[in-house]
């Protein structure tokens, strides 16, 4: 079982920077990717961004330079730095992991929020 405990969400004016992140416990294994979803109502979560256990990112059209997401593999932590935020980044962030062994799991999510 896999536990993933996030923090970091709140409000922020337009222009301005949060870091989101999340702490993954249990038995995680190898390979995995761990990323960044969001939604707002009435629309489907969307992914935000996502770093395998190698490095490799991945991030959705819309953050690409503002955005960064890293990760910490001794800590089993992933890092979701934002910065430029706009009102349309205003959304629940939600933690992903998915291992090849340990399946798919998510976060409780985070509210985020830009006010203008």
């Amino acid at each position: 079982q896999v536990q993933l405990v996030e923090s970091g969400g709140g409000l922020v004016q337009v222009g301005g920077s949060l870091r989101l992140s999340c702490a993954a416990s249990g038995s995680i294994g190898s390979p995995n990717t761990m990323g960044w979803y969001r939604q707002t109502p009435g629309k489907q979560r969307e992914l935000v961004a996502s770093v395998t256990d190698i490095g490799k990112t991945t991030y959705t059209d819309s953050v690409k330079d503002r955005f960064t997401i890293s990760r910490d593999n001794a800590k089993n932590t992933v890092y979701l730095q934002m910065s430029g935020l706009k009102p349309e980044d205003t959304a629940v962030y939600f933690c992903n992991l998915y291992g090849w062994r340990a399946g798919n799991y998510w976060g409780q999510g985070t509210q985020v929020t830009v006010s203008s």
